[in-house]
């Protein structure tokens, strides 16, 4: 049998070199484009949760054996723990003013050390329930980490780091969260804790509390395989089954009211 050799014509040549050009140009323009803006991401985070009722608000609910009070007002701020004890009922109130304890409505002298352990027990409790509101602070860095798929879903992982400047006592702790690229979701976030002996955990979100406008979640608090696992690594590590649950994180008796916004 004979073949004919088909040639390629000058236009075929021209077509070929404009679709290679077109698709070498539109992998450039892929590679050299900016990454996503992750205060766009932590914005749309926030405005998904509750957006401006974060600023001006109480907020109750019970919390393993204690009833937490949160009041705010723009820059102002109320945090009240009680619960009972054998020698009686204890009042711990955390604001703007510094931190003080009652023991059945009287006030109990502490020292400094013992007025900051409190006051950061109640203040770190009082941050987890609320986010992501507390992720727009001043003192708050964040650093783009990429796109991951966890479970299926698409997600936007977030390094949170802070200033010493306004970043409190724990200034040195780090956090990664991972937001839902399409409902802006917080579902996900790892920690690194310096109190204790340091160590690090992972939080998933397994139930949401739609209540007075704010979007909260309860969570499953996991450790990974070394006290000091990475938190890059826990997406990948869930993922994998590799992580232990050591406790729920659960808000229960939620209360929600809106407040006027006051400023002194």
């Amino acid at each position: 049998m004979d073949f004919k050799r088909q040639r390629l014509t000058k236009g075929m040549v021209k077509l070929i070199l404009e679709y290679a050009t077109t698709f070498f140009l539109a992998l450039t323009a892929l590679a050299l484009a900016d990454p996503p803006d992750p205060q766009q991401i932590v914005d749309a985070a926030i405005e998904a949760h509750g957006g401006e009722r974060f600023q001006a608000l109480r907020i109750e609910f019970d919390f393993r054996d204690k009833h937490y009070t949160a009041e705010r007002r723009g820059g102002l701020f109320s945090y009240a723990r009680d619960f009972t004890t054998p020698e009686g009922q204890i009042s711990d109130i955390l604001s703007n003013d510094g931190f003080t304890r009652k023991l059945d409505g009287q006030p109990v002298e502490l020292n400094a050390e013992w007025q900051s352990r409190y006051g950061n027990s109640i203040n770190s409790v009082i941050y987890f329930a609320l986010l992501p509101h507390h992720l727009n602070d001043p003192a708050v860095q964040k650093r783009y980490l990429g796109e991951v798929t966890i479970k299926g879903e698409p997600y936007h992982k977030i390094e949170i780091t802070f200033r010493p400047e306004g970043g409190g006592q724990d200034y040195e702790d780090e956090f990664i969260y991972w937001f839902h690229q399409e409902k802006h979701t917080l579902d996900y976030l790892a920690y690194r804790f310096h109190t204790d002996g340091g160590g690090t955990r992972f939080r998933a979100a397994y139930r949401r509390h739609q209540v007075g406008g704010l979007l909260l979640a309860d969570y499953y608090n996991y450790v990974g395989p070394k006290n000091d696992t990475p938190l890059a690594d826990f997406d990948r590590l869930y993922q994998q089954g590799d992580l232990e649950i050591i406790s729920d994180i659960d808000l229960e008796n939620l209360q929600v009211q809106s407040l006027p916004t006051e400023t002194r």
